[in-house]
């Protein structure tokens, strides 16, 4: 894998670092740097002004309204957003509706929806896992029966990321018979305040309303909405998940070194006996060492698809050393920085408990590490 730039590369990289630095808003920045959270209209406020630019759909072909980057770029744009730091490009919109909707969808769902999404004048959501089907998807019961000029959908999903935030969802319904498994599936876009269409915030323990329980009760969804083919849908999730675990989560790793220099200076600045001890060292090399493995682990993916390779299994591997990596590194700063996760309300405190909480989900969300290990397996003929 050569890890070498370009001197094209590299001065791209430069380019992003000057805009980012004299266009992310004042107020943004001071909030980043003080350790808050951005909220919903701090991302907004951000990806519009990288969408006048042509940058927000920074996974997407020119012809529709993308920058046409290579991985190369994209993988530069996403580490210098995590670095300066600047608000994460909503990544649903981008990186998973954009390329599937380009794939799979009609021109004029294309046309239709993709300038809003970029734009972030609709926010997205995810309708896949439901109560009895997270990682087995094959399994849901979500059903879309046809009506006279489109499908009534009813059922429950869960883990519905933002979708209390959101105005349109992909959603994964049963089409065929109950037995039909992933050949019955097909995939829709839904207006969230379409009438029967209740979301249900769920506050996860690090505190937030990041996640929905939502109920399809007859909801009426036209027929220009269905996504792909009667049938199709599993197709569709499939290419979803890919870019999910590749491009989704390589910004996580970006962030994740991040965290890691973080670390670093707050144990320098605090308990010096901490500080100075040996198993400080091993322990904090240990999670540096996990992270520069996915990292490493990633990039080749990003070079291969620089290559015009395709996603594969080696997208399920990055997914478990992003998991690994980010529960050992959070599990590491709540041992070295003893109090601070539990007791401090310093917003930096603060963010460190947060991430801490929500790191146990990395080997749930996304596809669980075991369902990655069986697919590694399959790959490989096991």
């Amino acid at each position: 894998m050569d890890l070498r730039f370009s001197p094209e590369e590299l001065a791209f990289r430069e380019e992003v670092r000057g805009f980012i630095r004299d266009n992310l808003p004042d107020d943004i920045r001071e909030k980043l740097q003080l350790g808050h959270k951005t909220d919903k209209s701090d991302i907004v406020r951000w990806q519009r002004i990288l969408n006048k630019k042509g940058w927000a759909a920074y996974s997407w072909p020119k012809q529709w309204g993308g920058p046409g980057w290579t991985p190369i770029q994209r993988m530069m744009f996403l580490e210098e957003i995590q670095t300066f730091p600047a608000p994460e490009v909503n990544p649903f919109n981008v990186t998973m509706l954009g390329p599937v909707l380009i794939q799979f969808g009609s021109d004029e769902q294309k046309n239709r929806f993709l300038p809003r999404a970029a734009n972030l004048d609709d926010w997205w959501c995810q309708g896949f896992s439901e109560p009895g089907a997270g990682s087995d998807l094959a399994s849901l019961t979500c059903r879309a029966h046809p009506v006279d000029g489109g499908w009534r959908v009813n059922g429950q999903k869960v883990w519905t990321s933002f979708a209390q935030f959101s105005q349109r969802c992909i959603l994964l319904t049963r089409t065929g018979e109950p037995g039909s498994a992933h050949r019955g599936i097909t995939a829709f876009f839904v207006d969230v305040d379409s009438p029967g269409l209740s979301p249900s915030p769920i506050e996860a323990q690090h505190g937030r309303l990041e996640f929905a329980e939502v109920f399809y009760d007859d909801v009426f969804v036209p027929d220009e909405r269905r996504l792909g083919d009667v049938g199709q849908g599993w197709q569709v999730a499939m290419d979803v998940l890919p870019y999910e675990r590749s491009t989704t989560f390589w910004h996580r790793g970006a962030l994740l070194h991040h965290r890691c220099d973080e670390l670093v200076a707050a144990v320098a600045n605090g308990d010096p006996d901490i500080a100075t001890s040996s198993t400080t060292a091993k322990a904090i090399g240990e999670a540096f060492q996990a992270v520069m493995a996915f990292r490493s682990r990633s990039r080749d993916t990003q070079y291969r698809l620089a290559a015009g390779g395709q996603l594969g299994a080696e997208t399920s591997i990055d997914k478990i050393l992003i998991a690994g990596s980010e529960q050992l590194l959070m599990e590491t700063a709540r041992d070295l920085l003893p109090g601070t996760i539990e007791f401090d309300d310093d917003p930096r405190a603060a963010l460190w408990r947060e991430d801490y909480l929500y790191s146990k989900a990395a080997t749930i969300y996304g596809g669980t590490s075991e369902i990655q290990r069986n697919i590694i397996a399959k790959t490989l003929g096991l």
